[in-house]
């Protein structure tokens, strides 16, 4: 394909380079002339291992080279990547001033060609970014249409500086957010040569994937550090603990718990949470982020509880009272602490979960609920039916998926379903969520 890189900074160069080595006719631009100059002197205008190598093989082969002319650009090639920088701003937003001048640039040059371009964003950006600047940049000085007379693809990048080169050819998917398949298609066929899948999506979605990814590392590098300070003052070798920790690539290193719900509870998480920071506290050790955890936690109940309470609700039935499915394990379950937080405001609570009998509990489990919700057997019921017969909003805290049948019966357009779990997500290729039968809402989705 013939592709024009917007920005030869660090993503850009590596896109350039590489893009050039899988056989693409790739034309840089930029407005410092200097980049401009060492591309097509076949050198490198950043460091990083191997870049140099290609950008020379590239330029000798003709492949590869660079411009300050965005005219020519647009025209040479079939796709437009955009690559420039979006830096923090002092209060924390990114300046996107870049983006849009080069979506404006872009789109003026769009406006003299006749052939299909898409128009493929690699910089960071926050959701909205694209519908709310790059699209009304492009259309306004094009006076053509996205998705019609052009495409707008999302195309975030995961290069690491040192390990850039290596990341492009072999990622572990490619991400492309599109507004519609033509030009998706284009962005598979740019990438058709990598050994990776290609993931489709829409553009939002794509952006947030990346901001995701980062706020993960960040997590993960600032969590082995706290573990590192807590171990050190009581003499542990954290290095080897979470050399242990990584083994588990069931439960530790996977994509368990990585989930959008409700919050977490039982006898093992907050208990041993607390333990930690009372060992933090008592050796003078500070853990931000572990001490930040019980509260976010804590914030989902009240959150959950805002959006139930929402429409004024009176009646409200709950699917699911133990702290996770399959389960009569009670110990601080969070949604027993909904169960209380509505009660409190006046709202008349049926719960119905089988694995839960009063009469079998035994030991702290039984001894949290005389203590915490003694009066929880006044609101417990036999079956769905009398949670659904009797109630205005339905909580669907567990995946209860063997009464999925019974439960979608007894719904009635009066009726409000809150999913924590997704439950009515697609099985077997036909959607369990007929909209019209009742009204839905998921919690994150």
């Amino acid at each position: 394909m013939k592709v024009s890189v917007f920005g030869l900074g660090y993503v850009g160069c590596v896109s350039a380079a590489c893009f050039a080595a899988q056989g693409h006719e790739v034309l840089g631009v930029d407005i410092n002339p200097d980049k401009v100059a060492a591309l097509n002197a076949g050198r490198s205008p950043i460091i990083e291992p191997g870049l140099e190598e290609l950008v020379r093989t590239g330029v000798a082969e003709g492949r590869l080279a660079a411009t300050q002319d965005v005219e020519k650009a647009v025209a040479h090639a079939d796709a437009l990547l955009i690559c420039v920088g979006t830096p923090s701003m002092p209060n924390g937003n990114l300046d996107v001033t870049y983006v849009e001048r080069v979506g404006a640039q872009i789109g003026q040059a769009l406006r003299d060609v006749d052939d299909y371009k898409v128009v493929i964003l690699r910089s960071t950006v926050l959701p909205g970014t694209v519908k709310d600047l790059l699209l009304p940049a492009l259309t306004k000085r094009s006076g053509k249409e996205a998705g019609v007379d052009f495409g707008v693809v999302t195309n975030p990048e995961f290069l690491r500086e040192g390990s850039a080169i290596k990341d492009f050819l072999d990622p572990s998917f490619t991400l492309v957010g599109a507004m519609e398949s033509r030009s998706a298609d284009v962005v598979e066929q740019l990438y058709e040569s990598l050994d990776a899948p290609i993931v489709k999506t829409d553009l939002d979605t794509a952006c947030m994937v990346k901001y995701a990814s980062n706020a993960f590392h960040a997590l993960k590098v600032t969590f082995a550090n706290e573990i590192g300070r807590l171990s050190k003052k009581v003499g542990v070798d954290s290095t080897e603990v979470m050399d242990i920790f990584c083994k588990d690539t069931r439960l530790n290193i996977s994509s368990r718990y990585l989930r959008p719900g409700f919050a977490f509870g039982g006898s093992c998480l907050p208990k041993d949470l607390r333990a930690m920071l009372y060992l933090g506290r008592h050796k003078d050790v500070s853990l931000p982020v572990l001490e930040a955890i019980l509260p976010s936690n804590e914030q989902q109940v009240r959150d959950i509880a805002t959006l139930v309470m929402r429409d004024d609700y009176k009646r409200v039935g709950l699917i699911g009272l133990s702290f996770k499915p399959n389960t009569d394990d009670l110990r601080e379950s969070p949604i027993v602490e909904l169960v209380e937080i509505l009660s409190g405001k006046g709202m008349e609570v049926r719960i119905f979960d089988e694995n839960v009998q009063l009469s079998r509990l035994i030991g702290g489990n039984k001894a949290f609920i005389e203590r915490v919700v003694p009066h929880i057997s006044n609101l417990l019921c036999d079956s769905i039916a009398d949670v659904v017969n009797n109630s205005e909003v339905i909580v669907v805290a567990h995946d209860v998926e063997e009464h999925h049948r019974q439960l979608l019966d007894l719904l009635t357009p009066d009726h409000m379903v809150i999913d924590f779990v997704k439950t009515f997500s697609e099985r077997d290729g036909s959607s369990m969520v007929p909209k019209s039968t009742y009204r839905y809402e998921g919690i994150y989705w």
